[in-house]
This record gives C-alpha cells, sequence and structure tokens, in this order.
C-alpha cells in the first residue's frame, strides 16, 4: 500500500509512551512477510531474533511490549496477535474468542488489557489480558463515529483517536469503560492519528493541518490545551511519545522527527539529529536513554542515544526490516 493510501485511510500513526528498559526493540512493517522483526538492543541493534513461528499475514500497523509479552495489530485477520517474548518469540497465544472486526491500526497492552482501534463500528475493542487474550469487554456507550488509527491505556484511561470530530475520545477504563470523558475545549482541527499518555497530560498528532501537535494535562478528564510549540512540526504528524522529560513527533516533512523538552508544555525544539531518517516516520519510541523510529524508506528504522537531545545514529541493524516501518516500541 502506497504512503499515500495508507494515511488517507487513517492505518498509520502508531503511538509509543516511554519504555523504561530498552533492553530489545520491535518494528512492525508493511509489504513482506513476516511483518514483524525484532531485536536485542544494548547500545545499538543486535542480531536479530528469529522469526515467529506464527506470524501476522499482513502489515503490522501497531506493536507494544508488556512485561513478559509483545502484541501488535495487523490487517489481515485475525486482527490482534501476541507472544510470550523473552529474548525472542515464543508459542502465539490463543487468538481471543471474539475477533475484532478489522483492524486499522493502533495496539496497547497493559498487566491487565489490551485494545485496538478498527476501521469499522464499534471503532475500539479491549479484552482483559492475563498470559493470553480474556474475554472482550463490553463497547463503550458512546462510541466514537469514525475509524479510530489508535487506541492506548494510561492514567486510568483508555483513548483513542479518530478520522471524525471530536476527534480524540477517552473514557475511565478498570475492567471496562466508563462513561467517556468531556471532549477538550480545544479540538483537534482535522483527523488525528497517533496518541500517548505522559505521566500528567495526554498528546495527539493532527494529520492534515497545523500545528500537527496537541497537547493538554491530564486530570481523570482533559485541561485547557498547551500552548503550541515556538517551532512546529514541519508536516502531518503520525507518531507520538513522551519520554522521562521529552516528547518526539514522527511527521512527514524533513526532518521527519521532531522532539522538545516537556514540563507541562513544550519547550525549545532539540537541534535534528546529525542523521536524519530518509523518508516519513510513522512512530516514534523511547527508553531511558534511546530514541527510536520508523521510516518509509530503506533501512526503516533509525535509532539514536538520548539525553535531553539527539546522539549520533546506531548503526543499522545487520538484518533490515522488509519494508517500510509502521510501528516500533522498546522493550
Amino acid at each position: 500500500m502506497s504512503f499515500l493510501a495508507t494515511h488517507l485511510i487513517g492505518f498509520g500513526g502508531a503511538a509509543a509512551s516511554s519504555s523504561s528498559g530498552g533492553a530489545d526493540i520491535a518494528l512492525g512493517y508493511s509489504a513482506a512477510s513476516p511483518y514483524i522483526i525484532s531485536y536485542p538492543f544494548a547500545s545499538g541493534f543486535g542480531t536479530k531474533y528469529t522469526n515467529p513461528a506464527s506470524a501476522p499475514g499482513g502489515d503490522v500497523n501497531g506493536l507494544r511490549f508488556g512485561a513478559t509479552d509483545l502484541g501488535c495489530s495487523s490487517n489481515t485477520t485475525p486482527y490482534i496477535l501476541a507472544w510470550p517474548f523473552s529474548a525472542g518469540f515464543g508459542t502465539k497465544y490463543s487468538n481471543p474468542g471474539t475477533l475484532p472486526v478489522d483492524s486499522v491500526g493502533g495496539f496497547d497492552m497493559t498487566a491487565t488489557a489490551a485494545c485496538l482501534g478498527m476501521l469499522s463500528s464499534p471503532y475500539v475493542h479491549a479484552y482483559a489480558w492475563s498470559s493470553g487474550f480474556g474475554s472482550k469487554y463490553t463497547n463503550p456507550a458512546t462510541l466514537p463515529s469514525d475509524y479510530c488509527p489508535w487506541s492506548t491505556f494510561g492514567l486510568g484511561a483508555i483513548a483513542v483517536v479518530s478520522n471524525a470530530t471530536p476527534y480524540v475520545l477517552a473514557w475511565p477504563f478498570s475492567s471496562g469503560f466508563g462513561t467517556k470523558y468531556s471532549d477538550p475545549g480545544t479540538l483537534p482541527g482535522t483527523a488525528t492519528t497517533a496518541v500517548a499518555f505522559g505521566s500528567s497530560e495526554i498528546a495527539v498528532t493532527d494529520s492534515s493541518g497545523t500545528p500537527y501537535i496537541y497537547a493538554y494535562p491530564w486530570s481523570s478528564g482533559f485541561g485547557t490545551k498547551y500552548s503550541n510549540p515556538g517551532t512546529l512540526p514541519a508536516g502531518a504528524g503520525y507518531g507520538v511519545a513522551f519520554g522521562a522529560s521529552d516528547i518526539a513527533v514522527g511527521h512527514v516533512t524533513t526532518p521527519f522527527v521532531t522532539a522538545y523538552p516537556w514540563s507541562a508544555g513544550f519547550g525549545t525544539k532539540y537541534s535534528d539529529p546529525g542523521t536524519l531518517p530518509s523518508d516519513y516516520a510513522d512512530d516514534v519510541s523511547f527508553s531511558s536513554a534511546n530514541v527510536a523510529v520508523t521510516s518509509g524508506s530503506t533501512p526503516y528504522v533509525y535509532a539514536y542515544p538520548w539525553s535531553a537531545g539527539f546522539g549520533t545514529k546506531y548503526s543499522d541493524p545487520g538484518t533490515l526490516p522488509g519494508g517500510a516501518g509502521i510501528s516500533i516500541d522498546f522493550s
């Protein structure tokens, strides 16, 4: 699928929040089996782990490490897959009893739940999780009104971005969906593509118009939108992640990744990395000491040391992904 077609229907834009470890890294990609690849990561890419015995059958549009697992969403049935993960893929967990109706992309998991966004109503599914998929939770009483390219857990809530107004929706989440929170006072201007929670905030990327990134304080609901960054991302945003005290946006248009200090709002943009990604960045992820982004062109993944800014790019992995990077996460 072309970049333009992919983003018009919202498959891109995986979002990943900060990870504390960084012992492994996984990438979901398009156009070539097995659509998912993983590596040990310690000051750079190690030798690729063996591919999963039961691999996704199509593009991996979202993925996330759990404490001892790795899960993903795919654009072919069963649309959602997960494996035990310890220095590589274990035997795939059984499919959920109620499969998603389809998949747009977003996948997230916690110690007790898993979720994904979808192309068709009800647009979001969530499942109990305990070393495998449990029962699907009842759909939220207030549904999104159009497809959801990403869903994520954080701060006692579940949030989705959507192709239709209000463009971002959130519900309390504890063993299921609660009553939807009020919409933010300042809505994103157009269709949104990615969402991430920080330690006390939430951010979403906008696919069609400036400022391309919206961020709000979070305290049992959306607060007043933070001021836009002084230097905006250069193009439509498709991925967002919070680090310990930073925020990064993956986007179209060079430099393809833009990062800022974060302390109750955007600080002055960090200098661009010395070696820029070669193409659009669908996703971005922090570990405690690194940052990584996907790319639409070879080598499809870029990783850098991170210490209040980008360090010198790590060497490319010895075995590259087989297609354009879509989703990424550190363990």
